[in-house]
């Protein structure tokens, strides 16, 4: 690109860029070259707007975990609505075919990068844990509304749909499971509560 021509939301082209090739590549291939080749920048663009590739890496991570708190306000909303199975199952969708499952790869294989988000996420798996978060809470709203059993323990529940989801979408073929498997396995896991 042409020095002085004015790029149009800036991180947020490089975050989708940068989405795209660690879907694409994962964390192995996510470089600031791979970022600024993938956005049709020069690399100083990156360097400009951040003070380092891992300053851009933990940008990336906090803007995804962004997401996933409107995500979450969407699936709140969602309570009372459609079935629980349905609604669970939708959320998982929606996050695993982001870049919430290439995110444990990422922030374990790049130390500083870890460091520097455990200064706002001190716990947990930058992105799964805001997940697990996001359907504790709406689990809880279906429990006050008597569609999740008063008894269920839906702060375990929540980490097992996140783990089992996030292994059903990691299988290594780049392909998102077949919807009736989700289902079904969101269907198991709260067979026991709804």
């Amino acid at each position: 690109m042409p020095t002085g021509v004015a790029i149009r939301d800036v991180r947020e082209q490089l975050f989708d860029a940068a989405e795209r090739v660690l879907l694409r590549d994962g964390p192995s291939g996510l470089t600031s070259r791979a970022v600024t080749t993938e956005a049709g920048c020069a690399k100083g663009v990156l360097h400009r707007h951040f003070k380092d590739f891992d300053t851009f890496l933990a940008e990336l991570v906090l803007d995804r975990i962004a997401r996933v708190d409107e995500q979450g306000e969407a699936l709140r909303r969602s309570a009372g609505t459609g079935t629980v199975v349905d609604n669970l199952t939708c959320a998982l969708r929606t996050l695993f075919q982001s870049v919430a499952r290439e995110i444990l790869g990422l922030v374990t294989s790049r130390h500083e990068l870890l460091a520097q988000l455990r200064r706002t996420t001190p716990a947990g798996i930058p992105v799964l844990t805001e997940a697990t978060a996001m359907l504790a809470s709406y689990l809880t709203i279906e429990r006050e509304l008597g569609r999740v059993a008063a008894d269920a323990d839906v702060d375990a529940l929540a980490p097992i749909l996140v783990g089992t989801g996030h292994l059903l979408f990691a299988g290594g073929q780049n392909t998102p499971p077949e919807p009736e498997t989700l289902s079904k396995m969101v269907a198991a896991a709260v067979s026991g509560v709804t």
